[in-house]
């Protein structure tokens, strides 16, 4: 599989989750936005890359929403970067989200079945 094949198969895998996955990096304190994208691809094993184009309008609709909030500092590189840290309502969010995917990873679980046996 190419590398564009790989990156587009893992953009379908973010579809309708990047909410979900911005708040709990944010639960580990306050970062901007390539911090955020940076950590979700180390904590999914290199699995999910987020793209800025999808990452800067996540995080406004999530700023929009008091889900979080964001102010400008200074990044590690000594340059101005605008990070964002969970609000009390997000984190109610982040709850409620997470309760809901779990409860649809499970649906989905019982319908594919257990793994089937090689042999």
């Amino acid at each position: 599989m190419s590398t564009r094949e790989e990156e587009r198969e893992r953009a379908v895998l973010l579809q309708g989750t990047l909410d979900l996955l911005v708040l709990r990096t944010l639960v580990l304190g306050r970062e901007h936005g390539q911090g955020i994208a940076r950590a979700i691809l180390e904590r999914s094993g290199d699995a999910l890359i987020v793209d800025h184009g999808s990452l800067y309008p996540a995080l406004q609709r999530l700023e929009r929403r008091g889900w979080v909030s964001a102010e400008w500092g200074v990044s590690e590189n000594n340059r101005r970067a605008r990070y964002y840290q969970l609000t009390a309502t997000g984190r109610r969010q982040l709850a409620h989200e997470t309760s809901e995917w779990r409860r649809l990873v499970r649906a989905i679980g019982m319908i594919l079945g257990p793994e089937p046996a090689e042999g």
